[in-house]
């Protein structure tokens, strides 16, 4: 049986930074704690914190399941948390300008250009262009487990359009508001100021020369799985919140209507795909984007976050690379490290996969939100002899990794007080500086023995609390 570290405990003993939490919660009547839970449950609903689940028979929306029980992280380990999603980041911004100029890297024979130039997320009309401020990912969301002995893994880097920082920001709403004695008792660093952080970061990104910049959130609308989010963080930067069809292009500048007739836009925060983006340029179907939006972008008078053509760099084929990505533009060694891949593309790695494929997980390279994937451990002899189908015919289309024994918190299920896998998802923004709040959306598996967090697959939140040194 595999042995998984514990966030609270260690052989037994409570660990330092999880001691003033324990305390306070063996002082808790149980069906104290269990009320608080339906108070939680009850108030996300009221408010309308869902998301949607497409093809879900139940419905089109779900409650995300939270969990009263934080997630706490002392400020040393966050400290260095912060310095390897700084410097990831940062390099992830580097070869993204890189391969839509110099290619320098591939120059370099470090990744092979099919990987690149064969990319279904790399985007020709982008070659030359010129970004403001040379940033193509403004926010992003990487994906950290731990396993072993607690070493700390990238999972996975999202930097097209990463969901998920709305949960944070109300999970700590909702535990303050519960549990105010908790943050009398314990120095948690605050994340409530994101909104003011993210909106800074986007007007520091304007087009050359707009010293007051308008910025706007795009949503593709009320029926997108991430329409609470993209509504909640426009209300909270105090900015409009505008579908493509609000927007329009002229004279080479994008404007939005308004009651008191057109107003320049000039930072886009786009939460909508590219292929949606300018039905002129890309799906000549999208009635979602902005037609013309592609030519003001080339002539650099807006800006979208995250720009055209950044999902290169968050496809899963790409992700072995990243670690070489540090030392090549940087000269550094890696904080975070990656975990150990094989690309099916390659012949050896393909024959290895295909001999281990119980023990492995494997995922699409495009893949998102927990589909595509296949948990060895986990399936059938049945799952796992059609997956095996699929990766013969299309090898390339795949990665895979071995089965991390991810940490587990203690997490209140129906049953009590039992251990439940998690993940982390700080959220990094990329603008003149490199900043972030102490924390993240900690996700967690709710099923017993499941390793696949995901909302989509069933998985719920976790307030997480970095300590203040």
């Amino acid at each position: 049986m595999p042995s998984f570290f514990n966030e609270m405990t260690d052989a037994g003993s409570t660990r330092e930074h999880y001691r003033e939490f324990c305390r306070w919660l063996e002082q808790q009547p149980a069906d104290s704690v269990a009320r608080k839970r339906a108070e939680a449950d009850l108030s996300f609903r009221r408010v309308g914190i869902t998301f949607a689940v497409y093809g879900d028979d139940a419905g089109t929306e779900r409650l995300i399941p939270f969990d009263i029980i934080p997630r706490i992280i002392p400020a040393q380990e966050w400290s260095m948390l912060e310095r390897g999603l700084a410097q990831r980041v940062k390099a992830l911004n580097m070869f993204v300008h890189d391969i839509y100029h110099g290619q320098n890297i591939i120059r370099a024979g470090i990744i092979p250009a099919e990987q690149i130039f064969r990319n279904a997320q790399y985007r020709p009309e982008m070659q030359g262009i010129d970004v403001a401020a040379g940033i193509y990912s403004h926010i992003a969301g990487v994906d950290i487990v731990r396993a072993g002995q607690g070493e700390f893994y990238v999972l996975e880097d999202n930097l097209r359009v990463p969901s998920g920082v709305s949960y944070m920001l109300e999970d700590r709403k909702m535990m303050m508001r519960l549990f105010p004695d908790l943050f009398a008792r314990n120095r948690v660093a605050p994340v409530d100021h994101y909104p003011d952080l993210l909106l800074d970061n986007l007007r520091s990104v304007a087009p050359q020369g707009v010293d007051d910049p308008t910025v706007v959130v795009m949503t593709p609308g009320m029926y997108n799985s991430a329409y609470f989010e993209h509504a909640f963080l426009a209300q909270q930067m105090g900015v409009e919140l505008v579908e493509g069809k609000d927007l329009f292009v002229n004279d080479n500048a994008v404007y939005m209507r308004t009651t008191h007739g057109p107003r320049r836009v000039d930072v886009i925060y786009r939460r909508l795909d590219d292929d949606f983006l300018d039905p002129l340029a890309f799906r000549a179907d999208s009635s979602l984007g902005v037609p013309g939006l592609l030519s003001v972008y080339r002539a650099g008078r807006v800006t979208l976050a995250n720009a055209i053509g950044t999902g290169v760099a968050d496809d899963k084929s790409i992700y072995p690379f990243v670690p070489d990505m540090i030392r090549f533009y940087l000269s550094e060694e890696p904080v975070l490290h990656n975990v150990p891949t094989w690309q099916c593309r390659k012949p050896a790695d393909l024959d290895y996969v295909l001999a281990h494929l119980p023990e492995l997980v494997v995922k699409e390279v495009h893949g998102a939100g927990g589909y595509g994937m296949l948990v060895g451990p986990a399936s059938t002899r049945e799952q796992v002899a059609a997956f095996r189908e699929r990766l013969v015919a299309r090898p390339d289309g795949y990665i895979a990794q071995p089965t991390l024994a991810l940490s587990n918190c203690p997490t209140f299920v129906e049953s009590g007080i039992a251990p439940r896998h998690v993940d982390l998802r700080p959220f990094v923004l990329s603008g003149k500086t490199v900043s972030m709040v102490p924390g993240g959306l900690t996700r967690v598996a709710l099923q017993e023995g499941s390793l696949v967090v995901n909302s989509s697959q069933g998985g719920g939140t976790k307030d997480t609390w970095v300590l203040e040194a």
